[in-house]
């Protein structure tokens, strides 16, 4: 009998491995789909590699180039990237690294890959308590998908699964260490350098994670 298949948005971040290894707990075969769209920080496409080949996924991996997302600071290196206190990131308006229409194409790209391999599930690291604000990790936003991958496929009730959405970063932190994500090899950053800035959104709501969850971070 042949294994329900899962088709894993993998950007290589923390989120996106947790989710990796959530669909690898409940038997799914594994398929990772990741993305070079100009990002910055293309370092987390080389985590994306290492993390598939751990939890045993076939990775697509795409690359394309959309003109108008350098409307993004993290797509144009010549826009300054946020650098809020932590009490301020998710408050106010909707910040500079917020890519256009991101989460929709990426989310786009995985029903239709699902659709083509015979995927029951599509699964996205979005997270709507602790975020930067972006709409489109919003809930409502995955269950209005939900809705257009039943209508718009012809496989069977692709469902689009959350797992994270309404969880925190420590308890995104303290699920992956219950799941054995290698941590290490995760990269959040926005910056994409050697080494994580720690001065970023991403880097600050991750190290608020592993500190509230009372663990170090393997990737310092």
């Amino acid at each position: 009998m042949a294994r329900k298949r899962a088709v894993v948005l993998l950007s290589g971040g923390l989120d996106s491995a947790t989710c990796l290894y959530w669909a690898k707990s409940r038997g799914y075969a594994l398929e990772a789909l990741s993305v070079h769209y100009g990002q910055r920080h293309e370092r987390e496409l080389r985590s994306a590699r290492r993390l598939a080949e751990a939890a045993g996924a076939r990775l697509h991996a795409l690359k394309f180039s959309l003109p108008w997302l350098n409307t993004s600071s993290l797509v144009n290196k010549e826009k300054p990237l946020p650098n809020l206190p932590l009490s301020k990131i998710g408050t106010g308006g909707v910040p500079s690294t917020y890519v256009p229409g991101r989460n929709t194409i990426f989310t786009a790209l995985g029903v239709s890959l699902a659709d083509a391999v015979g995927a029951e599930i599509v699964v996205v690291g979005a997270n709507a308590l602790d975020y930067s604000g972006y709409p489109d990790c919003r809930p409502e936003f995955y269950r209005a998908f939900s809705q257009v991958a039943r209508l718009g496929t012809k496989r069977k009730a692709i469902k689009i699964a959350t797992p994270l959405v309404r969880k925190d970063k420590a308890a995104i932190v303290r699920m992956a260490l219950r799941l054995g994500v290698p941590l290490k090899r995760t990269w959040s950053c926005y910056r994409g350098g050697r080494r994580p800035c720690g001065r970023c959104d991403s880097c600050k709501l991750r190290a608020k994670g592993f500190s509230q969850a009372g663990t170090e971070d393997p990737a310092l």
